[in-house]
């Protein structure tokens, strides 16, 4: 099955937005299709009507009710609408069954992430990812789609003419499945070992929630030029560079996918690899759109997957992004108050950038050691390791040996026995 790289499956479309919004949801959702509006939008939609239905409960044949499962059908007919798109998750039998009242394609919200992803993939990495993920969405809802898998060459969402083949698709797709995932495996292994690579480094993972600005956020701190786009999913694939602090030492600094609510949990599982930097940080930074309206879902949204991922302890920097964005400064007071210690910031603008750098490394030298380090001053590779790993307090010569004063991460005392078995090392409890 081949990825779809040039066109999705809402391209151009005129598209209806629809969900029920039940009783525990109506207190905290201000704009309850804005997200699902943004998604559409980035995959090439026109959005000629939205439709929230208020109710108790889901309902299990149709997920909004027949009665308005008829209403859409007519709205859907007078506005000549190409596709309806629902902001849950909707079950096989749900999508057959609004199908055929409405008479219209029907996708949801997985459906509409993974048709994005599948156009923003460009590494070897991220297609496995995302064809990982769209046949582990697709296997269940084999009914409703073209049987015969081998052959299809646009991928997902083409429609079919029968049912005969069912039982060879379901083995089509789980041998696929079996051989991306073993694929998959192969490059897991590989970014393991990458990140492993770089234990020597204090290394930062940028996170959050997507289009909170990242990417711009990567460029200003390590003078990159990564991607940027205006649009959600712009990075799908992990990127990493040098930072360079404000007191010379350096620190790899790594851009990640963005979140988002309600991320489909195979996306979660499929993209484990490129959300090892995340895993492996010795630092988080947590960028958040604080002019966004709803920055508060989407931060707890970011935090739910960390917990997921098990990232939810980590040393974390909360950032907030888009400064230069609010309109209402009354606001900055209340977000400060939510989120204690955090640093304020334009990424495009680069207000702020110097105390988030300073930031950065305060949380850098709280995992140094406070060491007296001797050695011969004739071992030129350990002075040099020294100067570009630790920060050096001060440091006496004589004609035998040098004497440091030094704050170095624990982490690589084991380095510094491997350049010179010679060497003294004692723990200060001076001040730094």
């Amino acid at each position: 099955m081949k990825l779809k790289e040039t066109a999705f499956t809402v391209r151009a479309e005129r598209a209806i937005l629809f969900r029920v919004m039940l009783s525990e949801d109506r207190n905290n959702d201000e704009a309850p299709l804005e997200e699902l509006r943004r998604l559409a939008e980035t995959a090439g939609a026109t959005i000629v009507h939205t439709v929230v239905q208020k109710k108790v409960n889901i309902d299990p044949v149709y997920y909004i009710g027949k009665g308005k499962a008829a209403e859409l059908s007519a709205i859907s007919k007078e506005l000549d609408a190409d596709v309806l798109i629902c902001d849950d998750d909707l079950s096989p039998a749900q999508v057959r069954n609004l199908e055929k009242v409405i008479e219209k394609k029907v996708i949801d919200r997985s459906e509409l992430i993974l048709d994005i992803f599948a156009t923003r993939a460009k590494t070897f990495q991220a297609k496995l990812q995302v064809e990982l993920a769209q046949l582990e969405y697709t296997r269940p809802r084999l009914k409703r789609m073209w049987t015969h898998l081998s052959r299809i060459e646009g991928g997902i969402g083409t429609r079919g003419p029968g049912e005969k083949q069912l039982e060879v698709d379901k083995r089509i797709v789980l041998r696929k499945i079996h051989d991306l995932r073993k694929k998959l495996h192969e490059v897991e292994k590989r970014q393991e070992r990458l990140v492993a690579s770089r234990k020597e480094f204090f290394t930062v993972s940028i996170v959050g929630y997507t289009n909170a600005g990242k990417s711009t956020l990567m460029n200003a701190l390590t003078e990159i030029d990564a991607f940027v786009e205006d649009k959600l999913f712009a990075t799908l694939d992990t990127k990493t560079s040098i930072c360079k602090l404000q007191n010379g030492k350096k620190v790899l600094v790594s851009d990640t996918v963005g979140f988002i609510q309600k991320l489909p949990h195979h996306l979660v599982s499929s993209f484990k690899a490129t959300l090892e930097e995340a895993r492996h940080a010795d630092l988080l930074l947590h960028v958040a759109d604080m002019s966004s309206p709803l920055v508060h879902k989407q931060t707890e949204a970011v935090n739910a997957v960390l917990k997921e991922l098990g990232c939810d302890k980590k040393p974390m920097i909360m950032v907030l992004n888009k400064i230069d964005a609010i309109k209402e400064e009354s606001i900055i007071p209340l977000l400060q108050s939510r989120y204690k210690d955090c640093i304020l910031i334009s990424a495009k603008t680069h207000q702020g950038i110097q105390e988030l750098k300073r930031r950065i490394e305060e949380m850098l030298e709280r995992n140094f050691m406070d060491v007296e380090l001797t050695c011969s001053p004739g071992n030129g590779k350990l002075i040099a390791y020294l100067h570009e790993h630790a920060r050096i307090l001060s440091s006496r010569f004589d004609e035998q040996r040098v004497t440091f004063r030094l704050l170095i991460e624990e982490k690589l005392m084991h380095k510094l026995h491997m350049l010179d078995d010679t060497i003294q090392i004692k723990e200060t409890t001076g001040s730094n």
